[in-house]
């Protein structure tokens, strides 16, 4: 398998089209927002960029679940893991990318996640608690995966069910003793990552995001869920209720988002401190120079 990771607006989704076009692959997504059906502005999906050269690159993982349902990480890894063997037994190569750490490392580093079968008593005897009574609970039992589950009251209630399943009764996703990957990284120079993701925004803005976001308002989901998922939903859905004016809503989105790719930079070095290689390929590399690096690191590897 090649893995293609990089924090938002880094080019990730190109460099995995064009690599799985070279090789006779197919792109596995690891984007946690990118499951949602109708969400396709604000998550970034670029469907377009599938394309090279004419052919349209075989892509998974993308609008497989509806807005308002809360797909989860066991879920992933059991649709990522049906997924690569499809892939793997119809010859061609997995081609996994993604800037969801969490996602990305539950498959490099084949977690043991947890499939909880709560007793209605159980789940009963939680919903009885108030906010503040989950969130200890939970810190208590774990260290949460995403500051996300200790934002939502129904996040918080699964995670603590989670927590709590003994493991004799734990389902568990079975990967493959040998499923090797070459992890590959764009990189960019900060103000550089910046500007992109600047200009991205109001693009998106532009092209329509706000108006995704009325729609998903229209098919009947409430706006704190709507804010659920992610920073781009939240600040319109804070714009759409006037809580704010465009211009504070673009300023306050474009920071938070530059916040969030530099997370996603120190998630990825720590991977990299726990054992993972990642190759870094400069991002201001065109598209040939890129080629030419994954090419050159891909041949030394079989050379050894």
């Amino acid at each position: 398998m090649i893995t293609i990771l990089g924090p938002t607006a880094s080019g990730k989704t190109a460099l995995s089209a064009h690599i799985a076009y070279m090789l006779d692959g197919e792109v596995i997504s690891a984007d946690s927002r990118q499951v949602y059906r109708g969400m396709s502005i604000g998550t970034g999906k670029d469907l377009s960029e599938y394309t090279v050269n004419g052919k349209t690159i075989h892509h998974h993982l993308i609008d497989i679940a509806d807005p308002g349902y809360e797909y989860n990480i066991f879920e992933y890894q059991r649709d990522f893991l049906n997924t690569y063997n499809d892939i793997t037994s119809r010859g061609k190569l997995p081609v996994l990318c993604g800037g969801s750490g969490m996602y990305l490392e539950s498959v490099l580093r084949k977690y043991r996640l947890k499939k909880t079968e709560p007793s209605p008593e159980t789940h009963e005897a939680l919903s009885q608690k108030t906010d503040e009574e989950l969130k200890n609970m939970l810190l208590s039992l774990k260290t949460p995966h995403n500051t996300t589950d200790l934002l939502d009251r129904n996040r918080m209630i699964r995670a603590i069910l989670i927590s709590m399943t003994p493991d004799e009764k734990a389902g568990t996703t079975v990967f493959p003793e040998q499923m090797p990957s070459l992890i590959f990284g764009i990189h960019w120079e900060r103000h550089l990552l910046r500007e992109r993701i600047t200009n991205r925004l109001q693009t998106r803005l532009k092209h329509g995001m706000i108006e995704e976001v009325r729609e998903l308002l229209n098919q009947g989901l409430t706006a704190d869920k709507i804010k659920f998922y992610g920073l781009e939903y939240r600040y319109i859905m804070l714009y759409l209720e006037q809580q704010m004016d465009y211009n504070e809503m673009f300023n306050r989105l474009n920071i938070a988002i530059h916040q969030f790719a530099k997370r996603q930079m120190t998630w990825f070095r720590k991977m990299e401190k726990s054992g993972l290689t990642i190759h870094w390929i400069p991002g201001d590399f065109d598209m040939d120079e890129k080629i030419r690096k994954v090419n050159a690191i891909i041949n030394s590897k079989k050379n050894k």
